[in-house]
Formats: C-alpha cells, sequence, structure tokens
C-alpha cells in the first residue's frame, strides 16, 4: 500500500516537474520571438536594393565616419581613467567607496536626457564648469567634444564595472610571487594583473564602445544633431526616419549588426573569465 502511494506521488513529481518545464520553455520561446520580431522585419526591409543603395548616401557616410571618429576618442579616454579606477575600486578599500560606485553606476540608470541636461548645465555656456571655460574663447556645448563627452558619461560605467570585476578575479597570489620574483608594483600590474584580466577588460571595453555607438538622448540634448559636426548614427536614424525611411532602416541594421556580434563576443569573453577562474 505504501508502495503504491510512493508510486503515485512520484508519478505526479513527475507530471508536475514536466509541466513546469514545458511552461519554462514556453516563456522562453515568447520572449525570444517578442525580441526577434522586430529584428527579422528590419532584415526583411532591407531586402530592397534601395535601403543598402540609401546607407552609401552622404549623410549615412558623414554619420558613420564621426560615430568611428568620436567613440574612438572616448574609448580611449575611458580606457585610460577607467583601468586604474576599476583597480582602485576591485582592490582597495576607503571611506567613502559606496558612495564611489554609487556615482560610477548612476549614468547606466539615468535617463538619457536626464544625463543631457545635467551635461548641459555643467558644460554649457552659463554652467557650473562652461562659463569660466568661455573666458577662455572656448564652448563645449554643440560640438564634436560635446559628443565625446556625453559617450563618455553615459559608456564608462560598462567598462569600469567590468574591469573591476576582472582585477576582482585575480588571484594575489599569483601578484604576490611576480614581486617575490623582483617586479615591481607596475611592473606587476602591467604584465601580470592586466593580462590575466584581459578577456574581462575586453568584454567591459566593446559594451562600452556598443553604449557609445548607441548613444542618442544626451547627444541630441548636449551637442545637437549636426551633420558632420555632431549628428551619430543614432542622430541619423532619427533625421533620416523624417524623409528617407530605407537610408534610417539601414543604418539601424547596421548598429543591430554590431550590437549582436559584441554581445556575443563578451558572453565568450566572460564564459572564458569564468571558466579560468574556476
Amino acid at each position: 500500500m505504501g508502495r503504491n502511494k510512493d508510486q503515485r506521488l512520484l508519478r505526479r513529481s513527475g507530471l508536475g516537474d514536466t509541466l513546469a518545464s514545458g511552461l519554462a520553455v514556453a516563456a522562453l520561446a515568447l520572449l525570444a520571438g517578442f525580441i526577434s520580431l522586430p529584428f527579422i522585419s528590419l532584415l526583411l526591409w532591407t531586402v530592397s536594393e534601395n535601403s543598402w543603395r540609401a546607407m552609401a548616401s552622404p549623410v549615412a557616410i558623414d554619420a558613420l565616419l564621426l560615430s568611428i571618429k568620436t567613440t574612438s576618442v572616448s574609448m580611449a579616454i575611458i580606457l585610460t581613467v577607467g583601468t586604474p579606477a576599476a583597480y582602485v575600486l576591485a582592490r582597495a578599500e576607503f571611506p567613502g567607496k559606496k558612495i564611489v560606485e554609487t556615482l560610477v553606476d548612476i549614468p547606466a540608470v539615468l535617463p538619457p536626457s536626464a544625463a543631457g541636461i545635467a551635461l548641459l548645465l555643467a558644460f554649457g555656456r552659463f554652467g557650473l564648469v562652461g562659463q569660466h571655460l568661455e573666458v577662455f574663447g572656448v564652448t563645449v556645448t554643440f560640438t564634436t567634444a560635446a559628443v565625446i563627452i556625453a559617450e563618455v558619461f553615459v559608456a564608462g560605467h560598462f567598462y569600469v564595472r567590468q574591469a573591476a570585476v576582472g582585477f576582482a578575479g585575480v588571484r594575489r597570489d599569483v601578484e604576490e610571487a611576480a614581486m617575490v620574483d623582483g617586479a615591481g608594483r607596475f611592473s606587476t600590474f602591467t604584465k601580470v594583473t592586466v593580462p590575466l584580466a584581459f578577456p574581462a577588460l575586453v568584454a567591459g571595453a566593446m559594451m562600452a564602445w556598443a553604449r557609445a555607438l548607441g548613444e542618442f538622448g544626451a547627444t541630441i540634448v548636449f551637442a545637437g544633431s549636426f551633420r558632420g559636426i555632431t549628428q551619430t548614427v543614432p542622430l541619423a536614424i532619427f533625421a533620416e526616419f523624417q524623409g528617407n525611411i530605407d537610408a534610417a532602416v539601414a543604418l539601424s541594421v547596421l548598429v543591430l549588426g554590431f550590437a549582436f556580434v559584441v554581445i556575443l563576443t563578451v558572453r565568450c569573453l566572460t564564459a572564458k573569465t569564468t571558466n579560468h577562474g574556476n
């Protein structure tokens, strides 16, 4: 009798597990389908030759060249400042660390338009810093420099956070062994710590680059949308959508492809870092 009861419980448990698994798979399929549908629509639209021809338009080319220029400079700044900053956040304990970490994270959740207004009030002609720059004849707003500042502001978090995780995962005993062998702190950092954390650094850099490339809200508020000066790819997409939807779609597909490759690469690098840590 007890055996029959146990068998019934097992069968019910098995049915419950099967039902739960089925619902989970259905939910995943629904989510994947929902996200894929707009992307598929973009790709189907570009079957038209007009879409790809529109990508070669002067407006699209100017936007692409400007985006390459601004994101390259932005990444150089982020890597130069963000790498040592991430190392300190990963390794050091100091008063106010939680506040600093919060400040680093804020741009990731701040609405882009709010970020643009904040930058305008800081670096605009009458801003906290901008009014002093005006004395020396330096204008930041509505220039290419403003685009770079906006990109660094919104994208820096993605690199610093990922880099900090990478540095935190480097074993201290490996670094200590290098210093025992005669390596200085800087040499240990460049030849031991950075190589071991390299996959995480690359992953963070790619995420930051992708975020900088897709920046729209802060840029349009703080830098405006002037062709060849501040009109990056996202702003060109918005501008072209008003009169040349083929060009807007083609540029959107280009950004979509770039984002897909970046995220896939980041996931592979993150998995490599995790396996290396284990």
